[in-house]
């Protein structure tokens, strides 16, 4: 391999990989593979192959190990057992930003939360409206998600014509909106509770406290006391994804080594390096560069808390398989025997309009009235057609929308509803917002005050 300055020329391998690597550290990259996943689905279940599509996801999977089995449906498997990986994740993104993201400081979390309040409770008012006092009253908590990896797709498609405090703002509430989710999923979409098997639950999320507590900060010892609590989680009844966030409050967010501390260890270590000699191109490095190597590694790792080191190897796997495969085996919709009649079900219109109506009124007007009562600031770079366009964004509720469906129809002619509702809804509420932002422009806005 010949060297080109500093660096070696790439190989062939390399050079082919470039394109799918640069489409990984996209920041729209999930969305891209998220709304195809999805026109896959809805193609596939509206195909001459629709039998197979379904037949698919009903396959049972079993996991033994020795005297312990345990069956359950693919189906079953991702949107509760995949699932409960999202849900860690967001619930990592949840403790950061509590403990140095917008959300530590009370005045500019002010302003995502009070969006986020009025982008749930809008959008549940107004599916009551269609559903109260019927069977299907139990889907209202189905609109009041926004589906983030979407809207800030989006947004980054946007690029510079919205300012970088408008992604802030969006980002944040749609963390507030997901722990909204998690506890509407606790309280409301959960079943009969099995306290025999609370008790084991609440016994292992002592014992990850009490690690957390004693420095303890190996992954692994997170992640074997994590399946016992998705277990025992799964087993009381209460939604088995409540253990991902549940475990992600428990990983441990503080760093052995400060920043300064690392900048002198790396230094030092790197002069040993140096002191080791070089050692020719087609040689193995000694044993003092292997001892340097593996300070450096030690050192990079202890500047990083657990919890930085966990949500950065597990966005990849969330982007890029877990929300595909959900977006997969539950946005095939069968359009077949739907007539126009389908359009005035009650499912579909409090679904739809609590998503394309509810978001942008309830997240537009909460966060004009926090900013006007003096509770929240506007950031300067930030007007209010940014705020809006961001509200319809916030429409788009796919990911946990459907997930949310799923919890709370089992009938599959109202999950088919309301399936539909959330896929229009989104499509609308993407496509306008993405219209407004697109048409914006910083120069010449009026000031928050004048509007």
């Amino acid at each position: 391999m010949t060297i080109d300055g500093n660096r070696p020329t790439p190989t062939l391998i390399e050079r082919s990989l470039r394109p799918f690597e640069r489409f990984v550290h996209l920041e729209s990259s999930g969305g891209i593979l998220l709304l195809g996943c999805s026109l896959l689905a809805l193609g596939w279940a509206n195909s001459r192959w629709a039998d197979w599509y379904a037949n698919l996801w009903e396959t049972p999977l079993t996991l033994a190990l020795g005297e312990f089995v345990l069956t359950h449906s693919l189906h079953h498997w991702i949107n509760d057992g995949l699932m409960a990986l999202f849900f860690f994740v967001i619930g990592l993104e949840i403790k950061r930003e509590f403990l140095v993201g917008e959300l530590v400081s009370p005045r500019h979390a002010a302003l995502p939360i009070a969006a986020a309040v009025g982008g749930m409770a809008v959008p549940a008012a107004i599916y009551a409206l269609f559903n109260g006092g019927t069977p299907t009253a139990h889907g209202w908590g189905i609109p009041m998600a926004t589906d983030i990896a979407f809207a800030v797709g989006i947004l980054t498609l946007l690029g510079k014509r919205v300012p970088l405090s408008l992604k802030v703002f969006l980002t944040a509430l749609a963390i507030v909106d997901d722990l909204g989710a998690v506890v509407v999923i606790a309280l409301f979409y959960t079943d009969a509770i099995h306290w025999g098997s609370v008790f084991p639950a609440l016994v292992i999320l002592a014992v990850l406290m009490e690690l957390n507590r004693q420095g303890v900060r190996h992954p692994l010892v997170y992640g074997v006391l994590g399946l016992g609590l998705w277990f025992a989680v799964l087993s009381s009844g209460i939604h088995a994804t409540i253990a991902g966030v549940l475990l992600a409050m428990t990983i441990p967010s503080r760093a052995r080594l400060a920043s300064d501390q690392f900048l002198a260890q790396s230094r030092a270590t790197l002069a040993e390096f140096e002191r080791a000699g070089h050692s020719r191109e087609d040689q193995f490095i000694t044993e003092a560069h292997q001892s340097a190597l593996q300070a450096l590694k030690s050192a990079a790792i202890h500047v990083q808390t657990p919890m930085e080191r966990l949500e950065h190897a597990l966005h990849p796997v969330m982007r890029f398989v877990v929300m595909p495969l959900f977006a997969l085996a539950n946005a095939g919709v069968s359009f077949s025997g739907l007539g126009l009649s389908m359009l005035a079900d009650p499912v579909v219109l409090g679904v739809f309009f609590g998503l394309v109506l509810g978001k942008q009124v309830g997240i537009f007007l909460f966060a004009w009235g926090a900013v006007r009562s003096g509770l929240a600031a506007l950031p300067s770079d930030l007007r209010w057609h940014h705020v809006y366009g961001a509200a319809w964004l916030g429409g788009i509720g796919f990911t946990m929308s459907l997930f949310i469906a799923n919890l709370a129809f089992t009938e599959s002619a109202l999950l088919a509803s309301a399936k539909l509702g959330i896929l229009g809804a989104s499509l609308v509420a993407g496509g306008v917002g993405w219209a407004i932002l697109r048409g914006t422009s910083a120069r010449g806005a009026r000031a928050p005050s004048e509007v």
